[in-house]
């Protein structure tokens, strides 16, 4: 019989693709990984999380300076270099994207270059700059992600048409900017730039912003950015895009049918992502999708034996990062015959990091009605909360949304400072099925944000202290 000479062949080194590969590695597979691109980390490092959080990081620090006076420190007309700040995103960026290569280095992961696409029956093409090649493996993972949807007739340019991609590499900050959909990403966006100074201006189809969170998360959203005078229009449409000169021109049709005529420097279109799943070869195999995503099994199986898919190209889970990591331990253990767990997609954690945070898990408030649970509700507002007021960031709550007979935590979402740190307890706690007499009943340092938590937790029961 032919020696097959891979284990494993993983397609796409985005976070799900490159830490499956290293498991891989680390359970003594023979791996190869195939990346199309010059630098590794897929969209996550190179154009999503990252970038964008390192910017949010210093949006968090410019607002400190421009308001140094509220803390006591004399901080007279502070400046913002924006091209030392686009520097320090693209350094952290090359930093983590080569630390990606020496860790499959140390793998011993045989990093491949060059696009693949599947052949069937186990084998991988493999195109370069230098030729074609033709693997064959075991097993294989199709991590080849997802890009940013655009809309119809409209195509992203450098100047005035973005998407994640063309707004990371500005050069300056734009004095205004009109941002299509309220989801994580045109959020996010907008809560840096209005930080900036830009004049900024959100328009969402669906009745409110960040329409996947629990519905009070997204109208203390809204009622914040309205605060840093973000203007928000949910229910709304734009129609009639146009560059006009250096500038976009659009008619918004708000939620009442009124129009009005807007025109911005910069457009920034975020209405979603879609799976790079075509061209991939999928028609060679016995892969069945659904809308263009993969549909796997419990282990991340594919209908074509040996055949995996995590991340974003995978149907039924969200397109988060932590999940395609989680995703590749899973196919990879699989494979391996390691024990694995499949995903809860009621454990998932999802942050968003705007100002202020949002971290949420679980089911919301109108889903756990809508599936007939009798439910009980905690809530805590950060005025509450001592270490808030220190930070002077004390807008926002954190929700328990619990089982009403037996005290289960169906659900916890957290709006206010840190909120994408400080859901990690509340995933923990549902993931080791505690409940909420077990969290009242953990002690909770003082002070610190995360005691808020704790506080939700008692006023389910109607029995927190500072509220």
């Amino acid at each position: 019989m032919e020696k097959v000479p891979y284990d494993l062949i993983v397609i796409g080194s985005g976070p799900g693709g490159y830490s499956a590969a290293i498991r891989a590695g680390q359970y003594g597979l023979k791996t190869a990984l195939v990346e199309k691109q010059a630098k590794l980390g897929g969209t996550c490092l190179l154009v999503g999380c990252i970038p964008t959080k390192a910017l949010l990081q210093t949006a968090d620090v410019w607002e400190r300076f421009v308001h140094a006076d509220q803390e006591g420190i004399a901080c007279d007309n502070p400046r913002l270099e924006y091209l030392k700040v686009k520097a320090r995103k693209d350094g952290i960026v090359n930093k983590h994207s080569n630390g990606v290569g020496f860790l499959l280095k140390r793998a011993k992961v045989e990093r491949l270059a060059g696009y693949a696409t599947l052949k069937g029956g186990g084998k991988v093409e493999v195109k370069s700059d230098t030729g074609v090649q033709t693997l064959e493996a075991k097993n294989i993972i199709v991590a080849t992600g997802s890009e940013a949807r655009m809309l119809p007739g409209l195509q992203a340019d450098p100047e005035t048409i973005l998407t994640n991609i063309e707004i990371l590499n500005l050069t300056e900050v734009p004095k205004s900017l009109i941002v299509i959909g309220a989801g994580a990403v045109g959020v996010e966006f907008a809560s840096i730039f209005r930080r900036f100074g830009t004049e900024v201006t959100v328009i969402e189809m669906l009745p409110r912003a960040v329409p996947v969170e629990d519905e009070d998360i997204s109208k203390e959203l809204e009622r914040a950015f309205r605060k840093q005078k973000i203007r928000v229009e949910t229910g709304a449409r734009a129609e009639n895009i146009q560059k006009v000169g250096k500038c976009v021109r659009l008619t918004l049709t708000t939620k009442d049918g009124k129009q009005e005529q807007l025109e911005a420097e910069k457009l920034l279109v975020a209405v979603g992502r879609k799976p790079n799943t075509e061209a991939i070869g999928l028609e060679n195999t016995k892969v069945e999708l659904d809308r263009g995503f993969i549909k796997v099994g419990p282990y991340q199986q594919t209908g074509e034996p040996g055949v995996y898919a995590i991340g974003d190209v995978v149907a039924g889970t969200p397109q988060l990062a932590h999940v395609a990591t989680m995703e590749g331990m899973i196919a990879v253990a699989h494979m391996a015959g390691k024990p694995a767990t499949p995903i809860d997609k009621n454990r998932i954690p999802g942050c968003t990091y705007t100002e202020p945070g949002i971290g949420s898990v679980g089911l919301t408030e109108a889903q756990a009605r809508a599936q007939g649970r009798q439910v009980k509700i905690g809530r805590f507002p950060f005025a509450g909360n001592s270490r808030a007021t220190i930070l002077g960031k004390h807008e926002g709550f954190i929700k328990v949304v619990a089982d009403e007979k037996y005290g289960e935590i169906l659900g916890v979402h957290i709006i206010g400072p840190e909120a994408f740190e400080l859901i990690a307890e509340a995933v923990t706690a549902m993931n080791a099925e505690a409940t909420v007499d077990t969290m009242v009943a953990t002690i909770h340092a003082h002070p610190t944000l995360y005691e808020a938590v704790g506080e939700a937790f008692n006023a389910v029961n109607g029995l927190s202290i500072n509220a």
